[in-house]
């Protein structure tokens, strides 16, 4: 470096003039694309004839069960269907289970009136 150089940068950092240039490289500027589902045809209303015929195949016993495990879980359900099909199981799960300790009650009840009326099985 030569003196004039070396004296300008001094007067130039004594004055709080001098600045350091970083690298940056050249970035594009940020453009936001619109939103697009990658299924978007699942998320429109399921229609009527098919909700007719989703309540029919509901009264179909051991079919019902199936159908609503392929539309729960399948993908290419609409997504309305789906939870609730998956609404669907875990109500069926509930009532399975209280129907369960239920009926274990009504037993125990109905097992302790015989013994108390002297009736042994």
């Amino acid at each position: 470096m030569d003196n004039n150089n070396l004296q300008n940068e001094n007067q130039n950092t004594e004055q709080g003039q001098y600045q350091q240039q970083t690298y940056q490289p050249y970035q594009q500027p940020y453009q936001q694309q619109p939103f697009q589902a990658a299924d978007s045809g699942l998320e429109e209303p399921v229609s009527f004839g098919d909700w007719m015929v989703t309540m029919l195949l509901m009264c179909i016993p051991c079919v019902n069960i199936i159908m609503l495990f392929v539309w729960a879980f399948g993908s290419g359900t609409k997504k309305s269907k789906s939870n609730y099909c998956k609404a669907m199981l875990i109500w069926m799960v509930i009532i399975g289970v209280l129907s369960f300790v239920l009926a274990g009650a009504f037993m125990a009840m109905i097992a302790s009136i015989l013994q108390s009326e002297g009736f042994y099985y």
